[in-house]
């Protein structure tokens, strides 16, 4: 296995002294910085606009603002290259990028509060997309500053305390906001989040700029024609070119995999917020149920993930992962029939958040474990663009299902959009120790 993979296991039997180290500690905060503007474009947007009585097919489009996600890795080679006036001589390079794109995460957020979708859509539509767009660009950046802050043997630890930031950030994004729209009102929600990137702002004045490993970008220079060529070939020509070497005929097959994971919980997830709403359930329960303690079994599911690779292996734990996210949706179904009772709603969070905290465990590691070192940084940002879009593609689509078919077929069809993954993580597994061994060989 590369030495990208080995970076992406888990530490085995670590100990709480790994994870008091500054850099576990600085990328536990930026991984809450990293975190807190996703649900606030995605489910909690959504929620918002169900409840405001904005037609569901709108809603669902706003899936596509997942897209600034998928693509980020086309203007990675600039964040790479692109050094910020003043900013960059006072902090360093990463740090000026984070504090940039922090700072205009909050008035992004700030003027999102103030927007009534209701009279001015497109206006809202569109900060919403700078939301989504800056976002995307703080992940680029804090994934570099992750890989350069630290050794190899701290890589696993680190991506462990980002996850755990990022589920604490998903978590305030999300019951937070939904506690303050209950009892306030939406504009205060997003005012209050827009206020709590203070703490990734904070963070990064803070903490030090970490030194740069050599990449394999360098400084655009020449032409503009010149530059756009280099920029294309850094940003997915070299890295795909590489990864389609190494892995030969079982390329197509690896990416397919990876493009199908998530799918099924992309077109469900949309949703599952105006669904709460739609068949009964407050805000106030949504947010205990849904988010607060929903959130703490994600962070389960991200600690027994972990485990289960330990004990399992990787390969295993592909499959059970993408078993696990296609079950919940029939988890869903059955909440469709019965209606608001909360103790369905507590067991179908209990099977949906585990499995999403597994899944993405798994996930992380199996991208991790096919990224060449060389490639670190971009390739992963490539394949963790592909992961994204099929899902995001289809999510856009929801809603007009829903609105045609009802909810109950809608969980059926978001099932049986999971069964190529199922099918081709079994493919995977069986041949996992051939595709990783011509990997070492080659």
């Amino acid at each position: 296995m590369s030495d990208a993979a080995a970076q992406g296991a888990p530490v085995s039997r670590p100990g709480w002294r790994y994870y008091l180290q500054r850099p576990v500690v600085v990328i536990f905060f930026l991984g809450f910085s990293g975190g807190l503007p996703f649900p606030l474009v995605y489910s909690t947007l959504t929620g918002w606009l169900e409840d405001v009585d904005i037609k569901r097919s709108t809603i669902s489009t706003f899936a596509w603002l997942g897209f600034a996600y998928s693509f980020k890795f086309l203007w990675s080679p600039l964040v790479d290259n692109v050094k910020l006036p003043l900013l960059s001589r006072w902090l360093g390079h990463r740090r000026a990028w984070l504090l940039t794109s922090q700072v205009a995460l909050a008035a992004c957020l700030l003027s999102l509060s103030v927007i009534d979708p209701t009279l001015e859509m497109t206006a809202f539509a569109i900060i919403a997309v700078c939301v989504a767009f800056v976002s995307a660009t703080q992940d680029i950046v804090i994934d570099a500053f992750r890989i350069e802050s630290a050794a190899p043997e701290l890589q696993s630890v680190l991506a462990a305390a980002y996850q755990y930031g990022y589920r604490l950030a998903v978590l305030v994004a999300m019951a937070g906001a939904l506690y303050i729209a209950q009892f306030a009102s939406w504009t205060a929600a997003y005012k209050a989040m827009a206020a709590c990137m203070a703490v990734g702002i904070i963070t990064t004045l803070l903490c030090s700029e970490p030194k740069v490993r050599r990449g394999i970008a360098s400084s655009l220079s020449g032409s503009f024609a010149e530059q756009a060529r280099h920029w294309i070939f850094i940003a997915v020509i070299e890295p795909f070119s590489d990864f389609v070497k190494r892995y030969h005929r079982w390329s197509l097959l690896l990416l397919a995999f990876i493009a199908s994971f998530l799918i099924s919980d992309r077109v469900l997830g949309i949703l599952a917020t105006p669904f709460y709403l739609d068949i009964g359930f407050s805000k106030a329960e949504i947010a205990t149920v849904a988010k607060l303690y929903g959130t703490w079994v994600a962070l389960v599911g991200i600690g027994a993930g972990a485990a289960a690779i330990i004990k399992l292996g990787l390969a295993r734990c592909i499959v059970l992962a993408a078993v696990l996210i296609v079950t919940t949706n029939l988890f869903f179904a059955t909440m469709a029939m019965f209606g608001p009772r909360l103790e369905l709603l507590t067991l179908t969070i209990s099977f949906d958040n585990f499995a999403a905290g597994f899944g993405s465990t798994v996930m992380i590691a199996f991208m991790s474990s096919l990224v060449n070192v060389k490639f670190t940084a971009t390739q992963y940002a490539l394949l963790s663009s592909i992961s994204t879009f099929f899902g995001k593609l289809f999510a856009g689509y929801s809603g007009d299902v829903q609105l045609k078919y009802g909810w109950l077929n809608f969980f059926l069809y978001a099932a049986a959009t999971g069964i190529p993954a199922i099918v081709l993580a079994i493919i995977v597994s069986s041949q996992y120790e051939k595709i990783v061994g011509r990997n070492e060989s080659g």
